[in-house]
C-alpha cells in the first residue's frame, strides 16, 4: 500500500474545520510524516493513525502552520513510552527550538530524538524498499519540498509457471533479482520462466509553500502523484507573488509541465469557505486533480 492522508489542508489561520499543514504517507509497514502543523495530534487520533508507527518526520520549513504542532507530538511519544528513535529531518535551526523547548520543561524523554539538517538536495534517506528525496522550493525563508520513491525488483515472481519447477522458496529474492536457479543436479532454470517484468516503482512529491517556479517542474518531473501548494484561486496572482505562495492555476501548470499523473492541491487560504472553485480552476489546466481533503487517503 502506498497512499498519503491528508491531517491538514488549510494555510497558517485554522478556518472552516480545515487544520494547518500535515499529512502522513503510508508505504507498506513504513508511515512517513509531512509538516506537522497545530492540532496534528488531535488529527491522528481522529483518523486512527498509530503515532508509535511514524520514525521519519520531515519539516518542510519554519513557519507555525508546518512546525507547531511537532513540540507537542514529541513530548506525547514519550508519555506514551516510545523507545524506537524518532528522525527529524527539517531545516538546521529547528534543533535550536525544539531542545530548549524539552530542557526548560524538565522534558525527559525514553527515545533518542535525532535531527538531520537539511541542507542541500538530494537523497537524505535510502532505504531497499524506499527512498527520500530533499529538494528546494522558493518561498519567504528557507524551504523543502520531498519526494518519496518506492523501490521495487526488476522481477516478480510468475504464479502460474513456479509451480512447475521445484525452486526453494527462499530463492525467490534471488529470482526477483533476476538471477536464474541453478539445480542440485546442475540443471539451469532460466529466470524468464518462472518470472515476469516487476511494474515501475511508484512516487510522491510534496511541494511546500512556493512561489509559481516553472524549474520547480523538473524535480518533480514523472512522479505518480504530486502535491502542490495552492493558496489562492487566480483572480489573486498578485497576492500570490506577494507572499511566495502559488494559486490553483499555477499548480495545475506545473503537475502539466511535470508530467506527473496526478495533482493534489492544498493549503488553501483562509479567505475561502468553499474549495469548489480551487477544484473547477486547476482542472481546467490539469483535469486530474484532487482536493487534499482532510481525512481522505489517496493510493498513489
Amino acid at each position: 500500500m502506498f497512499g498519503v492522508t491528508i491531517l491538514g489542508n488549510n494555510s497558517a489561520l485554522p478556518a472552516y474545520d480545515r487544520h494547518p499543514t500535515s499529512q502522513v504517507v503510508t508505504l507498506n509497514d513504513q508511515v512517513f510524516m509531512i509538516d506537522c502543523g497545530e492540532g496534528t495530534q488531535m488529527q491522528l487520533s481522529k483518523y486512527k493513525i498509530r503515532r508509535s508507527r511514524i520514525n521519519y518526520i520531515f519539516i518542510s520549513h519554519l513557519h507555525g502552520d508546518h512546525y507547531f504542532g511537532l513540540p507537542g507530538l514529541i513530548t506525547s511519544l514519550g508519555l506514551l513510552g516510545r523507545e524506537n528513535h524518532l528522525h527529524i529531518y527539517a531545516p538546521e535551526a529547528l534543533k535550536g527550538i525544539i531542545l530548549p523547548l524539552l530542557f526548560a520543561a524538565d522534558a525527559h524523554l525514553p527515545y533518542e530524538l535525532v535531527f538531520h539538517a537539511l541542507k542541500e538536495e538530494g537523497v537524505i534517506l535510502d532505504d531497499e524498499r524506499y527512498s527520500v528525496e530533499c529538494f528546494a522550493v522558493t518561498h519567504r525563508i528557507e524551504c523543502w519540498g520531498f519526494i518519496i520513491r518506492e523501490k521495487k525488483k526488476p522481477r516478480k515472481i510468475n504464479k502460474e509457471t513456479i509451480t512447475n519447477y521445484n525452486i526453494p522458496a527462499t530463492f525467490y529474492e534471488s529470482l526477483k533479482d533476476g538471477q536464474d536457479y541453478i539445480a542440485p543436479n546442475g540443471d539451469v532454470i532460466k529466470n524468464e520462466l518462472v518470472t515476469i517484468a516487476n511494474t515501475p516503482g511508484k512516487s510522491y512529491a510534496y511541494c511546500a509553500d512556493t512561489l509559481y517556479d516553472e524549474g520547480l517542474a523538473q524535480k518533480v518531473k514523472n512522479v505518480t502523484m504530486l502535491y502542490h501548494e495552492a493558496t489562492y484561486l487566480k483572480d489573486l496572482e498578485d497576492k500570490a507573488v506577494e507572499r511566495f505562495h502559488s494559486t490553483s492555476v499555477q499548480a495545475g501548470k506545473i503537475a502539466a509541465l511535470a508530467h506527473t499523473k496526478h495533482l493534489l492541491i492544498g493549503h488553501f487560504s483562509s479567505k475561502y469557505e468553499s474549495l469548489d472553485d480551487f477544484l473547477t480552476e486547476t482542472k481546467e489546466v490539469f483535469p486530474d486533480t484532487q482536493l487534499a481533503i482532510e481525512g481522505v487517503t489517496f493510493f498513489i
